[in-house]
């Protein structure tokens, strides 16, 4: 099984203003899959969206404004855990793969996401096992450095 992974995105900006082409570094393979594309706002920091996993399911995620707190965590082994933070200032693309328990949490308010699918709504929601976002303690925790 693939391991959840970031990917640097390079913004282009000139005199006229910045692009993100989120979708450039994807593979070929990967990008024809591709089913749904969506939005995810969150009004408020600290809010947790999430914490589930898909046993078929890919799902790449984008912070357009904003700051994500993400969370992977393999639902057989859970001492394998990965932790993302990424935000409009350091553009990322999120990747998680099929069997990771996986959520995010806004850390500014007005925390836009940008998530893109392998799977179709109805395709997602038949291949999803949902999670207390608190099951493996207090994963959401910022931790004073």
């Amino acid at each position: 099984m693939k391991k959840p992974e970031v990917i640097d995105v390079k913004t282009h900006a000139d005199d006229r203003g910045y692009f993100i082409p989120i979708t450039n570094l994807l593979n070929e393979e990967l990008r024809k899959r591709i089913k749904r594309i969506y939005v995810v706002g969150n009004f408020g920091r600290g809010v947790v969206r999430g914490f589930h996993y898909h046993k078929k399911e890919i799902k790449i995620f984008f912070i357009a404004r904003g700051a994500a707190k993400f969370i992977a965590i393999n639902k057989d082994n859970p001492e394998e855990k990965y932790i993302f933070v990424t935000s409009d200032k350091n553009s990322q693309l999120v990747i998680i793969p099929p069997g990771y328990a996986n959520g995010w949490m806004s850390l500014e308010e007005g925390t836009i996401l940008i998530g893109i699918s392998n799977a179709t709504l109805e395709e997602s929601l038949k291949d999803d096992i949902r999670f207390d976002p608190y099951k493996w303690g207090d994963v959401w925790e910022i931790k004073s450095r």
